[in-house]
C-alpha cells in the first residue's frame, strides 16, 4: 500500500536514536489518509466498496462516505470495516492506526473477543452474536449503524 507502509516503528525508532532530529524531522512519515488508505485496500484486493461495507453492517450512505473521506469513522466503525475486508489481527491494527484509533489490546475482554472474532474469521453476524452472548456491547452500538 505505498512507500509509507514499508516505514515501521522499530526503523523509525532506530532512525530516531541516531539521526540528527532535524533530519528525521523531513522525513515523510505520516499515516496516509484513512478513505485513501480503504479505497486502496480495496483496490490492493480487486473489492468494491459495496461488497464491503455490506459485509461489515454498516449503512451504505454512512459506508460511503467514509470511502470518501467525508466522515471519519469511529473505532467500532473501523472494526468492522475489518470484518467487511477479512482482515487479520496484523492488518486489523494497521487499519486502526491509520484510523486514528486505539489499537487492540487482549487486557480488555471486549478487545479479547473481537480480537478472537477475527483471529477465527468470523463474519460480522457472528461477532455479534458473540459479543451479544457475553453481554458486551455490540461494534457500532451508540453510533451511527445501519
Amino acid at each position: 500500500m505505498g512507500k509509507r507502509d514499508s516505514v515501521n516503528t522499530g526503523k523509525l525508532m532506530e532512525d530516531l536514536s541516531t539521526d540528527p532530529l532535524a533530519d528525521f524531522l523531513k522525513k515523510d512519515i505520516s499515516l496516509p489518509p484513512f478513505h485513501d488508505y480503504i479505497v486502496q485496500i480495496c483496490l490492493d484486493r480487486n473489492e468494491t466498496r459495496e461488497h464491503v461495507i455490506k459485509r461489515a453492517g454498516i449503512n451504505r450512505t454512512y459506508g460511503h462516505q467514509l470511502f470518501n473521506g467525508t466522515r471519519k469513522p469511529s473505532r467500532d466503525k473501523v472494526l468492522q470495516l475489518s470484518f467487511g475486508f477479512g482482515l487479520d489481527v496484523l492488518q486489523t491494527q494497521k487499519l486502526l492506526k491509520v484510523a486514528r484509533q486505539s489499537q487492540l489490546v487482549p487486557q480488555i475482554k471486549r478487545d479479547a473477543a473481537i480480537l478472537y472474532c477475527i483471529m477465527h474469521r468470523f463474519d460480522i453476524e457472528e461477532v455479534q452474536k458473540l459479543l451479544l452472548s457475553f453481554d458486551m456491547a455490540l461494534l457500532g452500538e451508540g453510533s451511527v449503524s445501519g
